[in-house]
């Protein structure tokens, strides 16, 4: 066993201790490998390990990776920040986009998505701790972006996603990861159908899934670190 698959393995096992000590069921939470910067050598080594989902920040990055791997048959996730002019490249090559944060953006993946492929998997990302440096909307715009998101025929809205500050508490982490399951609870109350919460990352994994998580976006614990 390699040492990537080896980390994989460790990984795996991480998410399953950490579901059942919250009386969670392990299948709950999917794995999503965060393959940034990573060269399509080893993306193609974890997929042999079994890993299916994988997620880019860099979408140059992840054009020049996509074709090569095209025999995987791998669940690709776009999460970086959505520029305008580069919506169509994200439509035409990602099946999940976990970083939507404006109808504007939104209106572009729909109108640009292939009729051949199926509706496109969006997250609404949330900033719950008001850092400047994050995109994400905040929680009082969530209601109305949700229901325009409704007339959008291409776009499967699916979920919200959110990552709390680096440097958090532990406490803290608990706290930003709860409110955004409740915000999910509450949305559902008000008729959305939305089933994901992607949250956690390396550093607070453990609290994600805790608090919820059923996708957790994890790159140095598989990848080691980016050179």
């Amino acid at each position: 066993m390699s040492k990537l698959q080896e980390r994989l393995s460790q990984v795996q096992a991480q998410i399953r201790r950490f579901a059942l000590s919250c009386d969670r069921d392990p299948t709950s939470v999917r794995l999503i490998a965060v393959s940034k910067t990573r060269p399509a050598r080893e993306i193609r080594e974890a997929w042999a390990a079994g890993q299916k989902a994988f997620a880019e920040n860099y979408l140059q990055d992840a054009l020049e990776k996509i074709p090569e791997l095209i025999d995987c048959d791998i669940e690709w996730h776009f999460i970086g920040r959505i520029q305008s002019n580069k919506t169509r490249p994200i439509a035409e090559n990602f099946s999940w986009v976990h970083t939507l944060s404006s109808f504007k953006h939104a209106r572009r993946l729909n109108d640009q998505r292939p009729p051949n492929l199926p509706p496109l998997n969006i997250c609404v990302q949330l900033n719950l701790t008001g850092e400047q440096s994050k995109s994400g909307i905040p929680e009082e715009e969530l209601g109305p972006l949700l229901e325009k998101l409704q007339d959008l025929p291409h776009l499967q809205l699916r979920g919200l996603m959110t990552m709390p500050q680096a440097a958090a508490s532990v406490n803290r982490q608990h706290q930003v990861f709860a409110r955004l399951r409740q915000l999910l609870d509450e949305m559902n109350r008000q008729g959305h159908a939305l089933d994901s919460l992607s949250m956690g990352m390396s550093g607070d994994m453990q609290a994600a899934i805790c608090e919820g998580a059923t996708m957790v976006r994890i790159g140095t614990a598989i990848f080691g670190p980016r050179k």
